[in-house]
């Protein structure tokens, strides 16, 4: 599962480890991808969207009718 989120788009960062002796070495910074089924009374149906936990409190604030049509909107499709 690769660490991109469907609403928000969120991806992993990179940087570098730095050490106590200041050597560096490459990372990445990965979001709190989770998957998660919800319903969709529309299409009567589950789907399950790949989501950072920042969006899955946003599903919960807009409904999962709105956050579909935002990944829709993006060109995902679901």
């Amino acid at each position: 599962m690769s660490a991109h989120c469907q609403l928000t788009g969120a991806k992993p960062g990179f940087g570098n480890t730095i050490s106590h002796s200041h050597r560096r070495t490459s990372r990445r910074f990965d979001p709190n991808i989770q998957r998660k089924r919800y319903w969709l009374p529309s299409e009567g149906r589950h789907i399950r969207l790949t989501l950072s936990t920042k969006a899955i409190k946003t599903v919960d604030a807009i409904g999962i009718e709105a956050a579909v049509a935002r990944i829709r909107a993006r060109g995902v499709k679901v």
